[in-house]
């Protein structure tokens, strides 16, 4: 857990491909509330691409094209659900908050 006034993990990075960080006690403000809607975002994403991953071993489909292309997905997805999570070990817990 973080007091209120660490920074917080942002769900993408600046243009240098670095880490975005938030500095700010104000867990209602905006770049706050965009980075939660992303983040929600990122995991429903996630949640859709792990179905479709299923689907498509369960097809025992043998086209390397389509399953390099699924794993290109499914690696975005995975780094994207990391930094959500890494995120929110670093957050205090807000009642109402995902």
């Amino acid at each position: 857990m973080t007091t209120e006034d660490e920074l917080r993990l942002l769900p993408w990075v600046g243009p240098d491909g670095k880490p975005c960080y938030l500095s700010t006690g104000d867990q209602g403000g905006y770049v706050s509330r965009l980075a939660d809607h992303i983040e929600a975002y990122q995991l429903g994403m996630a949640s859709q691409l792990l179905e479709h991953a299923r689907q498509i071993l369960d097809d025992e489909t043998e086209d390397l094209e389509e399953l390099h292309l699924l794993a290109a997905q499914l690696t975005t997805a995975l780094r994207d659900v990391l930094r959500v999570a890494t995120s929110r070990v670093r957050r205090p817990v807000t009642p109402g908050r995902p």
